[in-house]
């Protein structure tokens, strides 16, 4: 793609998608290169985000688009290689830690792991500030660097660097100030551009639904999941998408390094049941991607495998992996109303109270606390007697745990004894080109 193919006009590409029109190959490939350059300005492009948003974008305009971001940096290439590569992205949850243990375990089975990976916003949890609990462990790696650990330890989660599609980091921003976040082109071609820019073989998308989760509905949840594997496709990437619960946190923590400390005992053949699950589901997705599902990955687990590549990898980017963990200086308890069954403990009301406990962030540049979070003692289904623990909050700061207490009102229900639960199943759905 030229860089200057066709000189267009902002006004007539705003103008274009505003009525309702198609945009053509050389009004993206110019708009995007624009923007990106800064010949085009915030007000303009947050103009054009919101004519996308309300008038949507057909395959071959996000295709183009996608593309378009992708050619404003670099590609990664991981030929070179002794093994094939997969990697997985998920939407983003509350307690979604699945990360941490899946990138050593399908490493154990001969896959190579190139896991470019984000911080948290608001209620949903960055899996960088979880692994930054570990002390000495850092982010920031070259792209040498990278490429050596793949080939050494078979598995690398660290920050994307300023060179992959960095006309998205710019949109990115921008979206996430102008109302525009939910337009669904947008967040697929801003996923796909990066994880496709990453240069990876195959890919497994974790497309998450529900309370704590970006899209609300099964419907909108199938809409971005057929959109983000129809671009994997057109890109050559093998791509397939899950889309999982998320009304029910994963697993039994959401923070920082306590969800470092549940994902260790998945790795050691433990763990919350739905962890490991969700775990195994997206390991044998990759695995079948990158053409070995001849391996079993509940072997890996099982025969420790999984945790040794999981302490070569924080070894590798300087972290102790048997150094203690932060904890809390406060903790409180939050105890059950009355005795009963446990019917409903929301995403969002959890995830909001980890968030204010100090284990999110409101903006990008606020400082995450290592220790705090939520631990809940108690799942969905289970009996439970008044008065006790139902949740733990966790901080280093006791003023924040009455703001946090706020966010989980009405958050769970206890229903009398007896009453029926019926569980939701964890996949949903399966969607591939």
């Amino acid at each position: 793609m030229a860089a200057h193919a066709a000189a267009h006009d902002v006004i007539e590409v705003i103008v274009a998608k505003r009525d309702g029109g198609r945009l053509s190959e050389s009004q993206i490939d110019w708009v995007v290169d624009a923007y990106t350059r800064g010949a085009v300005a915030d007000e303009q492009m947050s103009s054009l985000a919101m004519a996308i948003l309300l008038n949507g974008m057909d395959r071959e305009e996000i295709s183009r688009w996608t593309a378009a971001m992708i050619a404003s940096g670099e590609r990664m290439d991981f030929a070179a290689l002794s093994r094939p590569t997969s990697d997985k992205h998920s939407t983003g949850g509350v307690g979604d830690k699945i990360t941490l243990p899946l990138a050593p375990l399908v490493a154990a089975c001969g896959v190579a792991v190139p896991q470019l990976s984000g911080r948290g916003l608001g209620h949903t949890g960055g899996t960088l500030d979880k692994l930054e609990a570990i002390p000495g462990w850092r982010a920031a790696l070259s792209n040498d660097e990278m490429m050596a650990q793949l080939e050494s330890v078979g598995a690398v989660i660290c920050a994307a660097g300023d060179q992959l599609a960095p006309a998205d980091k710019k949109l990115y921003a921008l979206r996430d100030v102008t109302g525009t976040v939910e337009a669904i082109p947008l967040i697929a071609s801003s996923i796909m551009s990066k994880k496709i820019a990453e240069g990876t073989g195959s890919l497994v998308l974790d497309v998450k639904v529900g309370s704590g989760a970006f899209m609300k509905t099964p419907e909108r949840a199938r809409e971005l999941a057929e959109t983000m594997v129809a671009l994997g496709t057109d890109a050559g990437v093998r791509t397939v998408a899950l889309v999982t619960d998320m009304a029910t946190p994963l697993g039994l923590t959401a923070g920082n390094a306590c969800e470092v400390e549940e994902s260790v005992e998945v790795l050691a053949g433990g763990g919350p049941a739905d962890v490991v699950e969700l775990t195994l589901a997206l390991a044998r997705e990759m695995l079948a991607g990158a053409g070995r599902d001849d391996v079993d990955p509940a072997d890996k687990l099982a025969d420790g495998s999984a945790m040794d590549v999981w302490k070569q990898m924080i070894r590798a980017q300087d972290g102790d992996p048997d150094a203690p963990l932060a904890a809390p200086k406060e903790t409180h308890d939050v105890l059950a109303p009355s005795s009963g069954v446990l019917t409903r403990l929301d995403a969002l009301a959890v995830g909001t109270a980890a968030w204010r406990l100090g284990a999110g962030r409101s903006r990008k540049e606020d400082p995450v606390q290592a220790a705090a979070g939520v631990r809940w003692h108690t799942r969905p289904g289970d009996t439970v007697t008044e008065g006790q623990p139902l949740m733990t909050l966790m901080t280093d700061e006791p003023e924040r745990i009455e703001r946090a207490l706020a966010a989980l009102e009405g958050g769970y229900d206890v229903a009398p004894a007896g009453t029926a639960y019926d569980a939701t199943p964890l996949v949903l759905d399966r969607v591939e080109s």
